[in-house]
């Protein structure tokens, strides 16, 4: 069996920024119409007025300082406040996809191989624009590559689980080389309206090439060990789909977007990423606390530096732990992976690190790697 080795990744970065200051702005006058809009029913006690948000909540929360967008006029318009993304003609390529090819095109280069060495594209995220054809068909075609390709869904994790599949395709022989990536535009799920949640997402596009270590040469990342986890629960959930069109009523309704229990998920999804990092490092015989860096989900800052606190028995440094989240948000299943592309250059042969990602289902996935010389 051929091990499997992480060959080069891309980054796609939306062309706008919002920064906390100016989401706010727009949220608190949204806030400020709806309760003029609805005084007397405020006064009676019918209805609760709506609280406005700040710069310092949305960072203390979060640790979120700005998002990247692919529309910020219609996220910051206190009458649409959600992006405004015109469809696109069959005929031309969806901006999912568009996405995608960006960042597909940036690992490609960088691994400096042609496309006919890929068998296989895997699109893996949680914000799928489409049911069907699949995403990852329309990719595998716009970037001349053979072979097959699928969608695959397991919202925050969906990249780990990625990177697994694709390390499978590899030992099996089914593939000397795949593409996953991970587009996203989550603020296309986010309720602009919701002062616990409005300013939690960003939009982005990132792709890993894994490729064979019988042709990898000395470069890129050895992968040691995979390990996935789910475990139901609805404290993270969106129920947009198809069968919303049977009931035109439920449209527009807050749970057709992403909606959460931010304290609950917190309390349940720390201990249980933890325990299975700590774990997974024992089965591999690898000393956690030697981990020269976790490239996590980047979900919630104080999520992050309690997990790399228990994983390495006490505080992790900033280049332990890197973060992301400041300037990207959330990107959902990019996160690790863009943490990754962006804070991996000072590695040497031998030095081992950990992508790690969790989220909605719950879902959970590790993948220790380790730089090749």
């Amino acid at each position: 069996m051929q091990h499997a080795v992480i060959a080069a990744t891309g980054l796609y970065t939306p062309p706008y920024s919002i920064s906390n200051e100016e989401l706010v702005e727009a949220f608190n006058a949204y806030v400020t119409a709806f309760n003029a809009e609805h005084a007397t029913a405020i006064a009676a006690g019918e209805m609760q007025a709506l609280q406005t948000s700040s710069p310092e909540f949305v960072l203390k929360a979060s640790g979120i300082k700005s998002r990247f967008v692919m529309n910020k006029s219609g996220i910051l318009d206190p009458k649409i406040m959600r992006p405004v993304l015109p469809e696109r003609s069959n005929d031309e390529l969806s901006i999912l996809a568009e996405m995608a090819v960006a960042a597909a095109r940036q690992a490609i280069e960088a691994w400096g191989k042609p496309v006919s060495e890929i068998g296989a594209v895997l699109c893996a995220c949680s914000n799928m624009q489409r049911a069907y054809p699949a995403m990852a068909v329309e990719i595998q075609h716009a970037l001349g590559i053979e072979g097959f390709g699928f969608d695959m869904n397991v919202a925050c994790s969906s990249a780990t689980f990625g990177l697994k599949a694709a390390a499978d395709f590899i030992a099996t022989g089914s593939s000397k080389a795949v593409l996953m990536v991970n587009p996203e535009i989550c603020s296309a799920h986010l309720n602009f309206k919701d002062r616990d949640s409005h300013f939690i997402f960003g939009d982005v596009a990132t792709a890993v090439i894994v490729e064979s270590s019988a042709q990898a040469g000395p470069r890129g990342w050895d992968i040691l060990g995979t390990r996935l986890k789910t475990s139901f629960s609805n404290n993270i959930r969106n129920n947009f789909g198809f069968l919303n069109n049977a009931a035109p009523e439920g449209i527009g309704q807050p749970d057709k977007l992403f909606v959460q229990q931010g304290r609950k998920v917190f309390k349940d999804v720390v201990p249980m990423v933890a325990e299975m990092i700590v774990e997974h490092a024992a089965e591999l015989g690898l000393d956690r606390s030697k981990l020269k860096r976790m490239w996590l989900h980047q979900a919630n800052i104080n999520m992050n530096d309690l997990i790399g606190k228990r994983v390495l028995g006490r505080e992790p440094t900033p280049e332990e732990n890197v973060v992301v989240i400041d300037t990207y948000a959330n990107t959902s299943s990019a996160g690790s992976i863009i943490a990754f592309h962006l804070h991996n250059a000072d590695f040497v042969e031998g030095e081992t690190g950990l992508i790690c990602s969790f989220g909605a289902g719950y879902s959970a996935g590790t993948v220790f790697v380790r730089k090749r010389g």
